[in-house]
């Protein structure tokens, strides 16, 4: 009898096992066939975001599964309850959520045995092209992993190369507009010489990045990671490791890093972290780089700047409202009304009627917020036909462009709104049916270049006073376009 219960028990285990094992198999192929080819094969990330209980820390488990089923608003991630039943999407919840039998380490030693220098010695300082230096755009092709040159008065490519898997963040300037650096998901910190159209160096900086900035003097390249949790000093020369700080709160709270800019005017880097509320900032000029912690209500998943760089306005991802931060005093000195998850790393300012205000898209809502920066009370919020993600402007023109990004009915149109009225002076759709996503002017503001973000995609240039299409070329998924002049001069218009 005893040794019958021993073998119906051994048989049960055994099923179980058995069961367990198959159970597993499915998870780990599902994973495989709907989230390695953003997040990675190991979940370490790549066109999108690690998924590790470290990086997860502040999405708890029953939005993992609204998020795997449904999508995520401001991002590329589809919703997959039409191809995965419940108990395979709380399978992969589950799965995500186990910790790696041992993550890897990417320090100072592994910076160092990354770097790469591919060319020695300098290059001449005149451009090998005929194009005004300064009216160049650097187009980001996510379609294929390459870059553009694109000329801003021909409309004309000068020159397309291979760039690292999945940019992020947008490409930053050094201060002249010779040099542009680049920084993949993966880690990849890449410095490309426009004037010679080469690529000077690089170095991998982390596992899973955020973004960079390059300083206001262009001797250093701060890198924000979300794995390892870190900041990484690089000189901007030739991308040789200067310091990495490790991105630790006040608490010994270990974070991610949100976003890291450049604050010019201040002599600084400033940097959010995005898993404990701190702001940091980083003079560059000073010995050793210290950091200047700034408490913050809440954790801030991106920010800008006012013009004159002393107030940072941010937000979090979760969050209906905003909090501006005098960076003088440290302290915080308003809060913003943003109804629907404000996409702050795209907003402008301008002058309305004597007083200086921003503008906003918000990625759950169809809303415009504009807000006034001498009393940080909402002027207005403009109805759009979709919630977007970008938006654009430039000194010159009276209008600034927002898109329906975030909409699943509005993704190809485009709002044009009329800075003067704060009303929808027009709305088109460039390709009607396809996605029309980040605008950005030329450096006078004449010329509007719209980017079709598909595979099949193409750049289509408007007139920015007659509002008309007048050229498109057709790119790979055309991400974004950057302009040299009105990114090193801080355009009102544009991200810095």
């Amino acid at each position: 009898m005893i040794k019958k219960l021993l073998c119906t028990c051994s048989s049960v285990m055994g099923l179980l096992l058995a069961f367990g094992a198959a159970a597993e198999q499915t998870t780990e192929k599902n994973y495989a066939d709907f989230c390695a080819a953003c997040h990675g094969a190991d979940r370490l990330g790549g066109a999108g975001t690690a998924l590790l209980p470290e990086n997860l820390a502040r999405l708890r488990r029953p939005e993992a599964f609204k998020t795997i089923a449904e999508g995520r608003s401001a991002s590329q991630m589809p919703g997959f309850a039409g191809k995965l039943a419940k108990e395979d999407i709380q399978a992969l919840v589950d799965f995500i959520y186990t910790p790696l039998p041992k993550l890897p380490v990417w320090g100072a030693d592994e910076i160092n045995a990354s770097h790469l220098q591919h060319v020695q010695g300098s290059l001449p300082d005149k451009p090998v092209f005929g194009a005004d230096p300064l009216n160049l755009f650097v187009v980001v092709e996510l379609g294929d992993h390459h870059a553009t040159i694109l000329d801003g008065d021909k409309f004309e490519p000068i020159f397309r190369f291979k760039t690292r898997f999945a940019l992020h963040g947008g490409p930053k300037f050094s201060p002249g507009g010779r040099f542009v650096y680049f920084a993949s998901r993966d880690g990849w910190i890449s410095k490309f010489d426009i004037y010679n159209l080469k690529v000077i160096a690089e170095t991998r900086a982390g596992i899973n990045t955020r973004n960079l900035a390059v300083s206001g003097d262009g001797k250093t390249v701060l890198v924000g990671n979300y794995l390892p949790h870190s900041l990484v000093l690089l000189s901007a020369e030739d991308l040789s490791l200067i310091k990495v700080i490790p991105a630790l709160g006040q608490d010994g709270t270990s974070s991610r890093v949100s976003a890291v800019y450049q604050a010019e005017p201040r002599g600084s880097f400033v940097a959010a972290l995005k898993d404990t509320k701190e702001v940091w900032e980083i003079p560059y000029g000073a010995k050793d780089f210290p950091v200047r912690r700034i408490a913050a209500d809440d954790y801030l998943d991106d920010f800008f700047f006012d013009q004159s760089y002393r107030h940072l306005i941010g937000a979090a991802r979760d969050g209906k409202k905003g909090q501006v931060i005098d960076l003088d005093s440290g302290k915080k000195v308003s809060e913003l009304d943003l109804p629907g998850m404000p996409h702050l790393g795209s907003g402008i300012t301008w002058e309305h009627q004597g007083r200086p205000v921003m503008a906003t898209p918000n990625l759950k809502e169809p809303l415009v917020s504009v807000i006034d920066m001498t009393t940080w009370q909402t002027v207005k919020q403009i109805k759009t036909q979709g919630s977007g993600f970008f938006m654009r402007s430039h000194e010159n023109s009276p209008y600034a462009w927002t898109d329906g990004f975030n909409s699943k009915d509005s993704r190809d149109v485009m709002h044009i709104i009329d800075k003067r009225t704060l009303e929808v002076a027009k709305v088109i759709r460039p390709m009607p049916g396809k996605t029309a996503a980040h605008v950005e002017f030329t450096r006078d503001g004449k010329y509007v270049l719209v980017s079709i973000w598909e595979d099949d995609g193409a750049l289509l240039i408007y007139d920015a006073e007659k509002l008309e299409e007048i050229k498109r070329l057709p790119m790979k998924k055309p991400s974004g376009k950057y302009n040299v002049y009105n990114k090193i001069t801080r355009s009102a218009g544009t991200s810095h």
